[in-house]
């Protein structure tokens, strides 16, 4: 509850400011669960749980606008130390598009079609317009001989998943709307359809669609015998070559008028600029990502601290009522109204406005909770600060995170909705930065034998059996040796033995190792071993961390020779990270009875130990190698081959 009180405090502040509104928005409905879908839970336009097919209804859901700092969050992104994989897929969820918006008027009426496009050189290739079936022009537009097929073709795509339209290789459907818009680059009227391959959440819900350029344009224009006109010719192309397929590369171009000739860059800046004088476009910048819809109709997760006023309109719960707790329901599943549960109890949703005190209602919604936990790194330092979501000395002590380590699942939702969120709470003078972690590592992911790990292949890894018989050190040890610790690696339960059997070397030089000085050439591994060890697992590199001890501990035993406790007993506090419990008991073996482990010091490497003195080369006469010569690391080529002219051979 406490925590729901600030994470209301943080919605309350977002509304204040102007970055929440509430507005109808298409979604995914799954009438057996008669609850609002992810696109994540439509799995080829079924319910995941159900199996129900999935349909969309238009519901007033409240939006965060993410979107006004679209560019922001993709610059920003440039000044992280963060993993690439992750870096690119927030790059490639925020989409951004250069490009120009461009007026079609509508023949006949005073309505204007716009449209966002990358391909302002093709436009004179523009032979008809698109609209999505949910765009607002289609009922006003649609002709009265077509307006019922219109409308009729409008319900029956509502009652397909978004998630099923935006599939690749969906075969397109569409219906002619009996209206004309007028092409500005050549004023020829062109058809306008409405199509189900169109989204209202794509740039302004409506495309000109270019089918000699473009591959789904020319699939559906194809279908429905529609004029395909070539605008652009590739070498050894005319205006005259037939198109048979899309042609989507560059080239010059044809059938454009005055802009004949021009290359495609040349073209896109020439067109606007033409079209622009006459108030008919604008080169413009769209972004992919869209405001983040964070209403939920269930009955876990804050409700929305917002009251609905018929004077007032929507007002928020005042910061000293808060927080807002759910009721007690009795039943609380979801029925098909496609309201929260919370609506059904009356009591809980009478309220009095806080502004006029006329009688008012909550909303019944609740938050997503990726706004839960896209804020709470902010209130660990708070936490027995009781009278304030955040404490500004605190967190300009312990802030921003210096080092995050997560799964790339969340890299264009939580991580993405982190970043917001510090950066408006920058912005209002609430913190000092914008960035909420300086640096992210993304985990790769394990599979087994080859395959990816799920309950439904029955290959899930149970750690229990494995630690009863190798121990959980070895455990640890094997799943940070099984590859790089970004990419992840291939769990084969055989690849358990180099782990167990390094160990159980380990343990048994330090129960033969003498007391005697060590090797002085063993020194110099050691030093190097020491130093590959510590930059490697401050890198988080452990696997070549781990092999790097492995290889020191080969030498150390190499020959049957007996150990030293000055070679092995730095070795078992650099193994400590990876097997802590058995570095733990080798500790005390070692002699350091009544020592904490935990206050052991690291080793330090001596830099000097760590160069490489003298290396060895081969000479080779006429491309026969002749024998080897020992030189300085530093040496310089007439060192090298006087050296090699002095050797016997």
């Amino acid at each position: 509850v406490a925590y729901y009180r600030w994470t209301q405090w943080l919605y309350v502040t977002l509304f204040k400011a102007g970055l929440i509104e509430r507005r109808e928005r298409a979604v995914n409905w799954c009438p057996s669960c008669m609850t609002v879908l992810a696109n994540e839970q439509v799995i080829d336009g079924r319910c995941e749980r159900c199996d129900a097919s999935v349909e969309t209804r238009k519901l007033p859901q409240w939006f965060i606008k993410i979107s006004l700092y679209a560019e922001r969050l993709l610059a920003n992104l440039e000044t992280l130390d963060w993993s690439e994989t992750t870096r690119k897929a927030q790059v490639s969820w925020i989409g951004k598009s250069e490009g120009a918006e461009v007026d079609f008027q509508v023949v006949g009426t005073a309505d204007v079609i716009r449209v966002f496009t990358t391909r302002p050189d093709t436009l004179f290739g523009a032979t008809y317009m698109v609209l999505a079936p949910e765009h607002e022009l289609v009922e006003r537009i649609a002709g009265l001989s077509v307006r019922t097929q219109v409308l009729e073709y409008v319900d029956h795509v509502a009652k397909r998943d978004l998630v099923q339209r935006k599939k690749e290789g969906e075969k397109k459907t569409g219906v002619f709307t009996g209206a004309y818009c007028v092409n500005p680059a050549n004023g020829r009227q062109i058809p306008v359809w409405v199509a189900d391959y169109v989204l209202v959440e794509y740039g302004t819900g409506a495309i000109m669609a270019v089918p000699g350029h473009d591959e789904r344009d020319f699939e559906f224009a194809s279908t429905f015998d529609l004029p395909i006109v070539r605008v652009i010719a590739g070498p050894g192309e005319s205006a005259s070559t037939p198109l048979n397929e899309a042609y989507t590369s560059d080239g010059v171009l044809v059938n454009s008028g005055g802009f004949d000739g021009l290359d495609v860059a040349e073209a896109r800046a020439a067109i606007v600029a033409s079209l622009a004088k006459h108030g008919r476009a604008k080169a413009t910048v769209s972004y992919r990502l869209h405001d983040w819809c964070i209403s939920r109709q269930r009955y876990w997760g804050p409700p929305i601290p917002v009251i609905h006023c018929e004077t007032c309109g929507t007002v928020p719960v005042p910061e000293e009522e808060l927080p807002v707790e759910l009721p007690r329901l009795d039943d609380y599943r979801p029925d098909e109204s496609g309201l929260s549960p919370l609506a059904r109890d009356q009591d809980w949703c009478r309220v009095d406005c806080p502004e006029c005190g006329a009688r008012a209602r909550r909303d019944t919604d609740v938050s997503d909770t990726f706004l839960d936990s896209g804020w709470y790194f902010l209130r660990y330092p708070c936490t027995d600060t009781s009278d304030a979501a955040l404490d500004p000395e605190l967190i300009r002590k312990w802030l921003p995170v210096h080092c995050y380590i997560g799964g790339n699942e969340h890299a264009v939702l939580h991580l993405l909705y982190a970043r917001f969120l510090t950066m408006a709470l920058c912005d209002l003078g609430l913190i000092e930065f914008e960035e909420p972690f300086v640096k992210f590592r993304a985990h790769g992911l394990l599979v087994r034998d080859g395959k990816k790990i799920s309950k439904s292949r029955g290959n899930v890894v149970i750690p229990k059996p494995i630690i009863d018989e190798y121990g959980a050190d070895t455990m640890r040890l094997y799943l940070m040796f099984l590859g790089p610790y970004e990419q992840g690696g291939d769990f084969r339960t055989g690849g358990i033995q180099g782990p167990h059997g390094f160990l159980r070397r380990l343990w048994q030089s330090v129960a033969q190792a003498s007391d005697e000085p060590g090797d002085a050439k063993l020194m110099q591994a050691l030093h190097k071993t020491i130093r590959a060890v510590q930059c490697d697992t401050e890198s988080l590199q452990f696997n070549t961390a781990i092999a790097a001890m492995m290889e020191y501990l080969n030498l150390v035993r190499a020959g049957g020779r007996r150990p030293k406790r000055g070679e092995v007993e730095p070795l078992v506090v650099l193994v400590s990270p990876y097997a802590p419990h058995i570095a733990e008991e080798l500790y005390e073996r070692l002699g350091n009875n009544g020592g904490l482990f935990a206050s052991a010091r690291w080793p330090v490497f001596d830099e000097d130990l760590t160069r490489v003195k003298i290396i060895e080369i081969g000479v080779q006469v006429n491309g026969k190698r002749r024998g080897s010569i020992e030189i300085a690391p530093d040496a310089d080529e007439e060192s090298a081959v006087a050296a090699a002219m002095e050797h016997g051979n």
